[in-house]
């Protein structure tokens, strides 16, 4: 979720009287306000507690223009500064954003844009907490990703990404859950040319049904019961940039008409108002279902599901791929230690893991890595750091290919008793002659 429940916002001015005046009126049930009279003392309280939003005045006693600025961003992660300016200040100003402000309002400033500008300032805020979370938890705290894999399937992929990303066609991505999808769509951002700007991303299932209109495209003032305030939806906040709308089929297809005029006007009105707001938004999707019998069963619009279907990429499960596991393990091994020692799996551990099918894909394999890390001696991981119910499977796994083979070797004993015949070989085992005949073609092609 983008929105939060309750957030701060630190006002930096010298004045005191444009302290109280804003720590008066910025102020609600969601918002709290702390103030701070120089700079010295903003960088004491940045230490204490967390702010979303800063207010600042571009001029104060105890530090150079912008040098405030400069610092803050240095230190602080996932907050928006707002700049007040006065008349004589708008080229630092737009310097200030070259810097990294959010914004800038000049005085006398308009207590209900600021107010306003706040507002917006937190969704931006908080959306860039949200994508730096995903990106630790997938292990690569700069936001570049790589989709691990030397696999036929890998190189495929990698040349569908490398293609399309420079284009502004939508892109639906398939796979089943744990695959990496989301990967896929931060790939083909960073190799867009709205790479510099933030990705979106919205899981829809964690959309609330009948908030999902609201919280794509905004609401005004009054739109419906507890809307006190105008809000940006995603759609604004993608503006420039991309958009990524995972587990898509999860979308109330009375959203996704909607939806499907934003992607082919790059326009849409904000609930309840009545100004058409135009944007310029890539747009990628992912799901783990299959659209088109969702269509067919009437649950799952028919146009916009041709429309997001223009390009798309299938990302292969894991047991699809397990020539790639040994590299993601190397991967994990690297990325989710913090003790910065060398972990190794021992052959035994590896053989396990290739045994097993992986029905949670590269997620679950992320997460047994993560488990045999804890629990490793010396750096090594053996057998016995794998979950139970792993090295069962898996271990049933290989007592399956044993009884294949056994049958194997047997058939081919009875075939050579019988000096190759076929037909006395086919009665003896009691089969008929067309599956000997499949078996031994399927033994000659091993």
């Amino acid at each position: 979720m983008i929105d939060v429940d309750s957030y701060n916002v630190l006002v930096i001015d010298d004045e005191e009287y444009i302290r109280l005046l804003l720590e008066k009126e910025l102020k609600n049930s969601n918002r709290r306000i702390v103030t701070a009279a120089s700079g010295s003392q903003a960088l004491e309280l940045i230490k204490e507690e967390r702010f979303e939003v800063i207010i600042m005045d571009l001029r104060l006693p105890d530090v150079t223009e912008l040098e405030l600025l400069i610092r803050l961003k240095e230190s602080l992660t996932g907050t928006e500064i707002i700049m007040i300016t006065g008349h004589g200040d708008i080229d630092t100003a737009v310097e200030a954003m070259k810097l990294g402000a959010y914004d800038f309002i000049r005085k006398p400033f308009n207590l209900d844009r600021l107010d306003l500008l706040v507002s917006k300032a937190q969704q931006r805020a908080a959306l860039s907490r949200e994508n730096a979370l995903l990106r630790q938890r997938a292990g690569d705290d700069d936001g570049r990703v790589d989709f691990i894999g030397k696999s036929k399937a890998v190189a495929e992929i990698m040349f569908l990404v490398n293609k399309v990303a420079p284009a502004s066609i939508p892109v639906l991505i398939n796979g089943e859950s744990g695959v990496g999808k989301d990967v896929i769509a931060r790939l083909i951002h960073q190799r867009s040319n709205c790479s510099a700007r933030p990705l979106v991303i919205k899981n829809c299932a964690s959309l609330q049904k009948e908030l999902s209109r609201s919280e794509l495209f905004g609401h005004v003032r009054g739109a419906f019961t507890g809307a006190d305030e105008s809000r940006d939806g995603l759609l604004d906040l993608a503006h420039e940039s991309t958009l990524f709308l995972d587990e898509i089929g999860e979308l109330p297809m009375a959203v996704q008409a909607s939806l499907l005029r934003a992607l082919e006007t790059q326009t849409y009105r904000q609930v309840g108002g009545k100004e058409e707001r135009r944007v310029n938004i890539r747009f990628l999707f992912a799901t783990n279902r299959n659209l088109a019998r969702e269509v067919e069963k009437g649950r799952f619009n028919e146009a916009f599901y041709h429309r997001i279907n223009a390009f798309t990429i299938r990302v292969p499960s894991l047991a699809e791929r397990k020539e790639d596991l040994p590299l993601l393990v190397n991967y994990f091994l690297n990325t989710l230690n913090s003790d910065g020692r060398s972990y190794q799996v021992v052959d035994s551990a590896m053989a396990c893991l290739l045994r097993y099918d992986w029905p949670g894909n590269v997620r679950e394999l992320r997460n047994v890595i993560e488990r045999s890390i804890i629990l490793a001696e010396n750096g090594i991981i053996s057998e016995r750091c794998l979950p139970h119910e792993l090295v069962v499977q898996a271990d049933a796994a290989e007592n399956i290919l044993t009884l294949e083979s056994v049958e194997r070797l047997h058939i081919l004993r009875i075939l050579d008793f019988h000096d190759g015949n076929r037909g006395k070989t086919a009665e003896t085992l009691g089969v008929s002659r067309k599956t000997l005949y499949r078996k031994l073609r399927n033994y000659s092609q091993e």
